[in-house]
């Protein structure tokens, strides 16, 4: 991707497993190398200092196709507020299993929650074309017809979330006009979504800090308040997504103890990968500066070893390279033999592209109700 210079960019990854590594870590050293490779992680993310956050605000209480559905929001130090919902099967009583499912990238960023989740009968045309990678399903909502209590939360720049027109500067919002949420609009928004993403991600490094940094704060704030309902039991947490929501994923699960089980959906590979093959793809949401020369990509996630995870990936993906999902596979799973847990790490392969179909879906619900239930 990047002609003659990409050889000598190749040259500068690591071709062992440098010190903080866990792929061939010795059993003894596995609880202390761990914590420095997830200290290492948090220094290169720099996610900023927040302090508290004010518990979040019910809006309102309902039902639809079974289950009971709360509208929260909760306002951060900075932005408009973040608004998510809350499902779990109608009339369910005590601490139950819990999952915060993460939404995906999907070039789609007008919207969050509502790509993996539905609150009432109707569904918006983008919406319902949009879950073609969810074979038509809000995965969300099956989830939490299965016993679970459910979160889902708008990211970072995404629905509630989102860098708002109206306040930008005519140069930067190229023509476009805050309030069309025609789907002409609305298509509009995320095309220049698209651009915009380079504007944000040089913004977040000039002030010390990246994507990946801010997504962990929110979605562990997102977390906090998922522990603490009355009806979760904070021992029986789960967390997964698809494709932008496996990143997220990744780097939450691999860093927050309080995560007992997680699944990886389409987003699984190496920084080689990135640098060699896929970065053109990709969002610049997934890059952390100097972390490839201390730790691969897969070894983010496997810093939640030996706490059971699974990660899916399917043959035809065009966003990444078979053979680097397959090294990405094997490093994980020298992650979590050298914790003494092999069993605790499950890969699974699918064919077709990049998507989280029903038969996925089957696999990752029996997973988290294998560790969760």
């Amino acid at each position: 991707m990047i002609g003659a210079y990409g050889d000598f960019a190749a040259s500068l990854l690591p071709t062992q497993p440098g010190p903080l590594s866990l792929q061939r870590c010795p059993r003894a050293e596995f609880p202390t190398r761990r914590a420095a490779a997830k200290a290492r992680i948090l220094e290169r993310m720099a996610p900023p200092t927040l302090g508290p956050i004010a518990a979040p605000e019910v809006r309102r209480r309902w039902e639809h196709d079974g289950l009971a559905v709360e509208e929260l929001s909760w306002q951060l130090p900075y932005g408009p507020r973040t608004e998510a919902w809350v499902l779990k099967p109608a009339g369910a009583s005590g601490r139950l299993p819990a999952v915060l499912a993460l939404h995906d990238h999907g070039a789609f960023k007008y919207w969050g929650k509502e790509k993996i989740a539905q609150a009432g009968p109707s569904v918006h045309p983008l919406i319902a074309e949009h879950r073609v990678h969810y074979e038509g399903a809000a995965w969300a909502n099956e989830m939490a017809r299965r016993g679970f209590v459910v979160l889902i939360h708008d990211a970072y720049a995404f629905g509630s979330r989102r860098v708002r027109l109206a306040d930008l500067p005519p140069e930067i919002r190229g023509g476009l006009v805050e309030g069309d949420d025609s789907p002409a609009g609305i298509a509009a928004y995320n095309t220049w979504t698209k651009e915009h993403e380079h504007v944000m991600a040089k913004s977040l490094f000039s002030a010390g800090t990246t994507w990946p940094g801010m997504f962990w704060n929110e979605d562990r704030i997102a977390l906090d308040f998922l522990c603490a309902r009355p009806d979760v039991d904070p021992a029986r947490v789960g967390v997964g997504g698809l494709s932008g929501g496996g990143l997220r994923t990744v780097f939450l699960a691999g860093l927050d103890d309080r995560v007992a089980c997680a699944v990886c959906v389409g987003m699984m590979t190496t920084w080689r990968d990135y640098l060699l093959h896929k970065s053109w793809t990709h969002t610049w949401m997934c890059y952390v500066p100097l972390l490839p020369q201390d730790l691969d990509y897969p070894e983010i996630l496997g810093a939640r070893a030996p706490r059971p995870t699974l990660v899916q990936n399917t043959r035809e993906d065009p966003l990444f390279t078979v053979p680097e999902m397959e090294r990405a596979v094997g490093q994980l799973a020298d992650v979590f033999a050298a914790s003494g847990a092999p069993d605790h790490f499950r890969a699974s392969w699918y064919p077709g592209t990049h998507q989280f179909n029903r038969a996925m879906q089957t696999e990752a619900f029996a997973w988290f109700e294998r560790w969760l239930k």
